[in-house]
């Protein structure tokens, strides 16, 4: 049989830990809201368009447990007139990657005023994150669209690959070498694929939350985009309604990850060759 003395002692410790446990648990909630609060405000507020062309994005933060990632997408008008877009994924699920990934994204849009050339641009970036001694490293696409010509520029660091379609049915996976994700290692190169856009014609830009999950491996995933990719562009479907349906893919995988999505689509006459 216990003592009083015992119990109450016994108390006084369960109070103390029940008392810990509930610090614990509004750091942590704190930090997550703070993660989220730095991705939100980091993201674009407004997409650039430009004549004969829509870009529209989607992105759902991870939804399981107190994983708060990294992912970003942008786009905006480059100094030439072009438009630039990027999707990335930082390494790690914290407040310290929701701060790099703002880096990473301000650091491109910097540099893209010296240079919109997508792999020198990438290998620049590169080199800029190192410099900055940090110990994470992010996954990273970024193309260049010219209005234009409908003439596209990507180069790819680690990072998942394109999907594109085109209006007379055919669709695939963009089969660009890439490079090494950013901050890894220095004078990493990244080669720079070129591609064309013709009326009706999509790209997707995603992160691997959409594709890739518990319940679903990143080439199941990716062959959902796919088709689903490949039947709009034949149905003539906005980018607006294409972004909201394949940023619903993510659902399929058991997203417990951040997931992004960036649909780039040629809407209008065909431009000069």
């Amino acid at each position: 049989m216990s003592r009083p003395g015992d119990t109450g002692e016994l108390l006084t410790r369960l109070g103390s830990l029940t008392a810990q446990a509930r610090e614990r648990a509004e750091l942590q909630r704190s930090q997550v809201e703070l993660a989220i609060a730095l991705q939100r405000g980091m993201l674009p507020g407004e997409l650039p368009s430009a004549p004969g062309f829509r870009v529209a994005a989607r992105y759902v933060p991870a939804c399981y447990g107190l994983n708060v990632g990294g992912d970003w997408y942008d786009a905006f008008t480059l100094p030439d007139g072009g438009v630039g877009l990027s999707i990335g994924d930082v390494q790690g699920h914290n407040i310290e990657a929701a701060a790099f990934m703002g880096q990473v994204r301000v650091g491109l849009r910097a540099l893209a005023s010296v240079t919109s050339e997508p792999g020198e641009l990438l290998a620049r970036t590169n080199d800029l994150l190192l410099s900055l001694g940090t110990d994470l490293f992010a996954t990273c696409t970024f193309m260049r669209l010219d209005p234009a010509t409908g003439v596209l520029e990507s180069a790819r660091a680690g990072h998942v690959p394109c999907v594109w379609a085109t209006a007379d049915g055919k669709s695939g996976i963009a089969a660009d070498e890439g490079g090494l994700p950013l901050g890894i290692q220095e004078g990493t190169e990244y080669p720079t694929t070129r591609s064309r856009l013709t009326t009706g014609g999509v790209f997707v830009l995603l992160t691997d939350g959409v594709v890739e999950g518990p319940s679903m491996s990143i080439d199941e995933g990716l062959g959902h985009v796919v088709r689903l990719t490949g039947i709009a562009a034949v149905a003539g479907m906005d980018a607006e309604p294409l972004a909201a349906a394949l940023i619903k893919v993510s659902e399929l995988v058991g997203h417990e990850d951040d997931a992004a999505v960036l649909v780039v689509r040629h809407d209008g006459p065909d431009v000069r060759p």
